[in-house]
């Protein structure tokens, strides 16, 4: 019994040349003769999986921060809550230190050993805080033709500050300064902000 043919692909011609022979493949096996002009664009292969954040065990809710980076680098922070992709939402409290309620990430802390009681804070109102979209940027207006090249030279004219954002910074930081008043020399203590001198050395200071 003769074996049948089961492949999909059809099969070619063979000519011979002379002494030799020449396998041609099949019309549908040939490369193409034309081509796209542009590459196409093809989606990368993410091999890296995303893995949450593990937050470091000295970096618990009250514990009071130093900030190693950013515009308030060098002020001491309160921890409120950890947030995903290890960013933390931390405040001054904004009348002790000018700090006012923002994200940073925990790479740019040095945690203390120092801690606020967190009893009466207004949970709602950080729930909010730290939920998405609460920092996002408005969208401005782009300016075209004479009135934005005219107003080139001048000076950025200053953000006015939401009347929401204002009215939740102060509802959680009622309660962190009644807590903050309590302790002696606490609020000394958040007031005053850190850096290093000559000859200090960080790794044998205890924090």
């Amino acid at each position: 019994m003769s074996a049948k043919h089961t492949s999909e692909t059809p099969a070619g011609k063979t000519k011979k040349f002379g002494k030799g022979e020449r396998q041609i493949p099949h019309h549908s096996q040939k490369a193409k003769k034309y081509y796209p002009a542009e590459d196409e664009v093809k989606p990368r292969k993410v091999r890296k999986t995303i893995h949450p954040a593990k937050p470091r065990a000295t970096l618990q809710p009250g514990t009071i921060l130093i900030l190693l980076a950013g515009r308030f680098r060098g002020k001491r922070v309160i921890l409120l809550k950890h947030l995903p992709q290890g960013i933390l939402l931390v405040t001054g409290p904004f009348k002790v230190n000018g700090v006012p309620l923002r994200r940073v990430n925990a790479r740019y802390v040095i945690a203390t050993s120092a801690k606020v009681d967190l009893k009466g804070i207004d949970s709602k109102t950080v729930e909010k805080v730290g939920g998405e979209g609460y920092f996002a940027r408005e969208k401005k207006e782009n300016k075209k033709g004479e009135e934005a090249f005219f107003k080139q030279g001048e000076n950025a004219e200053k953000k006015p500050v939401a009347s929401a954002r204002a009215s939740d910074q102060k509802a959680v930081d009622k309660a962190l300064l009644s807590n903050i008043k309590n302790e002696p020399h606490l609020l000394e203590y958040l007031r005053s902000s850190f850096s290093l001198r000559k000859g200090d050395r960080p790794h044998e200071m205890k924090w």
